[in-house]
């Protein structure tokens, strides 16, 4: 590989041909400001608050998109490139909502850090916000198009990264605009609710919809018993939120926080993605022995839920009827824990922490109900725990290491892995390879299955049963897989789909700033977290067997379809969410 070699603010740096100035900046301590350059995303180059002064150039550079020649020499802070810099930031302003203390994104937003760093408190120029209507109507995000600065960023990830199309680009000059089609709600457009644009948004034009009132409600109502379940990425991100180095694993100061917020009991939803797989591995020993529709696809990601019931509704058959292990937990906590508690389904109160927007929309689907009740009452994503944990004035470093409680507290290194893509394919391996033969597996790490290639593919023999099965994170990739299926040319009898890139590792709700980088340092926790544990196969989960001892009676019985089992629908290309929930 060719090496430049190059001075940014006279100092001497070596890079690779091909490193662009704002990379080898970064080789060096040097950060150029951006707003629309993200390290996961193509380069776009629109924004220009990265430029820099390159001698022998007439014309500032941007530097996102500029590549080092060998001598290069770059200035980063000069005068010239500082007014450039600060004119282009009140530009900005003067078209912002800068009412800040109402945002979600306070003290988190990428405009708001450049204009500290630029000492601007407010624009001489003439404010110019326009007038839009904010789209708070569906359960999962909210659009605000007055912060909207038109990095492009949002489009990005819904076209080139999720191949979704819910938002593009409208108008031209000063009417310029970023929207869903025909400048539709989100709740009737293709949009499923994944997130991934609020992720990726540098200020607060798109966020995760709130609902942390909603909690704070029930626990302080002396009539509800408030249960919380959490899911296994939530645990490997949080403590981002709290600076902590990333990918830390803080599940006890987790729970302990959640204790200290007043939850009655802190349960872990490792517990029911342990008996999502002994349903799910079950159906499809039965499908693959028995005749059934194959391939069989996983149900557990309610944004690929959302774009299968939308796009290829004519896949539906393929999909495993399980319910995620989300709305498993709360049809138990509806039915099995009101049953051994004695308490009232309709004075259960569940709350469910995830890394995922899209769960919201899953749990306020009519399909899940149990005993005449929401399963699950409302979904905070990780964000939105963290937000609550400083509110209250916790220090969370400092806090000791909590326990889970009891029946729904133990759970396996195979549910743990359900955090990561590959985590569902890899547990239900390791589950029915063992069903099946009745003996112990000699290595439990299916390996092939790991990572964050886009698609992944691994062939098991299992006694002379030969399983060939794929696993795909991000909707782009899952594309492909159906594709296949629709030619008739699919090989697999087995295959995981994960609608954010990395799995919910990357969910839309996890913190701020989880680029590609992140995601992997959160999978390697992941897995050390399995590693870790003394049980590391969801059937050998001794809660679960009891479950199924004194509640469900087996898998796929009558209990256990009833309760954890559903069904999907068609949406076509466009559907009300209003109309969907009457």
């Amino acid at each position: 590989m060719k090496m430049i070699n190059i001075k940014i603010d006279n100092i001497d740096v070596t890079v690779p041909e091909g490193t662009t100035i704002l990379e080898a900046a970064k080789k060096v301590n040097v950060n150029i400001p951006h707003l629309c350059y993200h390290p996961d995303q193509a380069i776009k180059a629109n924004c220009r608050i990265c430029v820099v002064d390159v001698a022998g150039s007439k014309k500032l550079t941007p530097s996102c998109s500029s590549y080092v020649f060998e001598g290069m020499e770059v200035q980063t802070n000069t005068k010239k490139v500082r007014d450039m810099q600060k004119g282009i930031l009140e530009l900005i302003l003067a078209n912002h909502d800068q009412d800040c203390l109402k945002c979600l994104r306070n003290g988190n937003c990428e405009l708001q850090s450049l204009c500290q760093r630029f000492n601007i408190s407010k624009t001489n120029l003439e404010d110019t916000v326009d007038a839009l209507p904010l789209d708070n109507t569906n359960p999962s995000l909210v659009r605000d198009s007055a912060k909207c600065i038109k990095c492009n960023r949002c489009v990005e990830a819904c076209q080139k990264g999720q191949e979704v199309y819910a938002l593009t680009h409208s108008h031209r000059s000063v009417h310029y605009n970023i929207t869903p089609a025909y400048e539709a709600p989100l709740e009737q457009t293709f949009c499923v609710f994944c997130g991934q644009c609020s992720a990726v948004c540098p200020v607060g034009a798109i966020v995760e919809k709130d609902d942390t009132a909603k909690v704070w409600d029930a626990i302080h109502d002396p009539k509800k018993h408030v249960v919380v379940q959490v899911a296994p990425a939530v645990r490997v991100a949080l403590g981002d939120v709290f600076n902590l180095p990333k990918g830390s694993i803080v599940t006890g100061k987790m729970v302990s926080a959640l204790r200290r917020l007043g939850f009655d009991k802190i349960f872990d939803t490792n517990f029911t993605a342990d008996l999502t797989i002994l349903e799910e591995g079950n159906e499809l020993i039965k499908r693959v022995t028995q005749g059934g529709t194959l391939p069989m696809i996983t149900s557990c990601s309610p944004g690929w839920i959302n774009f299968v019931e939308g796009r290829y509704d004519h896949l539906l058959d393929h999909l495993s009827t399980c319910k995620s292990p989300q709305q498993m937990f709360g049809a138990l906590s509806k039915s099995y824990y009101s049953d051994i508690t004695g308490i009232d389904p309709a004075d259960i109160y569940t709350v469910s922490i995830m890394p995922c927007t899209a769960k919201k929309f899953e749990a306020q689907r009519p399909e899940m109900k149990t005993n005449g009740v929401q399963e699950v009452d409302v979904v905070l994503t990780t964000r939105e725990l963290g937000r609550m944990i400083q509110s209250a004035g916790i220090d969370f470093i400092d806090l000791e290491e909590g326990q889970f409680d009891n029946p729904f507290g133990i759970g396996t290194g195979a549910g743990a892995i359900f955090g990561a893509t590959g985590g569902v394919m890899e547990a239900a391996l390791r589950t029915a390879y063992e069903v099946i033969t009745g003996k112990a597996l000699p290595d439990l790490n299916f390996t092939e299955v790991r990572g964050l290639e886009g698609i992944k593919e691994s062939t098991i023999d299992i006694d002379g049963l030969e399983l060939k099965v794929a696993v795909a994170h991000g909707l782009g990739n899952a594309k492909k897989l159906l594709k296949q299926i629709e030619k008739g040319e699919s090989p697999y009898a087995f295959i995981e789909v994960m609608a954010c890139p990395g799995g919910c590792i990357g969910g839309g709700g996890q913190p701020i700033k989880s680029t590609m980088d992140v995601k992997a340092q959160r999978i390697d926790a992941i897995y050390q977290i399995d590693e870790n544990l003394p049980l590391r196969k969801s059937h050998t989960n001794p809660e679960v067997i009891e479950l199924y001892e004194k509640f469900l009676g087996e898998p796929l019985g009558h209990k256990s379809h009833e309760l954890l089992h559903t069904h999907y629908k068609s949406r076509g290309m466009k559907y009300n969410f209003k109309e969907l929930m009457e």
